[in-house]
């Protein structure tokens, strides 16, 4: 039978960068500089967002700056990043549902392994690469006043991710 496995590792790195930032305290290039190295998050890089814009972007944040000349891409994660501060409850739910998300149940449906990976991204919804579904986590959206209330590219949250997985 097939494993599905559900990694939200640079999620979790980045909610100490937002838990950093909202409290005020600074975050260190050398932190930065790691997180963005970070293998998951090589399916984000391109020649318009790297590595460095990544860290860049973090630093800019961090240090409580704008950007100077950013990129679409840089500038949509700068946005992106600035929204989880703004709305940190928000943030912790969104975080919760990743978390505990349970595929458990596919598993007699799917004829390999299957790797499941939340990502803060940019611009993409999400991207298959080989065994792995790489979800950009800034596209989970919560609407607390909806019938359907956590949704993802316009679909119910479990209904998407099972879909997607199914891709695969």
């Amino acid at each position: 039978m097939a494993s599905i496995t559900v990694n939200f590792n640079t999620v979790e790195m980045m909610i100490f960068f937002w838990e950093s930032v909202a409290g005020r305290d600074k975050v260190s290039d050398k932190y930065l500089i790691e997180l963005a190295a970070h293998k998951d998050l090589a399916p984000i890089y391109d020649d318009e967002f790297t590595k460095d814009s990544f860290r860049k972007v973090l630093s800019a944040i961090s240090n409580r700056e704008l950007m100077n000349n950013p990129t679409k891409k840089e500038s949509r994660f700068w946005n992106l990043n600035m929204w989880m501060l703004e709305d940190m409850d928000n943030m912790r739910e969104m975080v919760q549902l990743v978390k505990t998300l349970n595929l458990d149940h596919m598993k007699d449906r799917l004829e390999k392994d299957v790797k499941v990976v939340f990502i803060p991204g940019t611009t993409d919804e999400y991207r298959i690469q080989g065994n792995t579904l790489i979800v950009n986590f800034f596209k989970i959206s919560i609407n607390p006043y909806a019938d359907t209330r956590v949704t993802i590219g316009g679909k119910e949250f479990n209904e998407y991710m099972e879909e997607k997985v199914l891709e695969i």
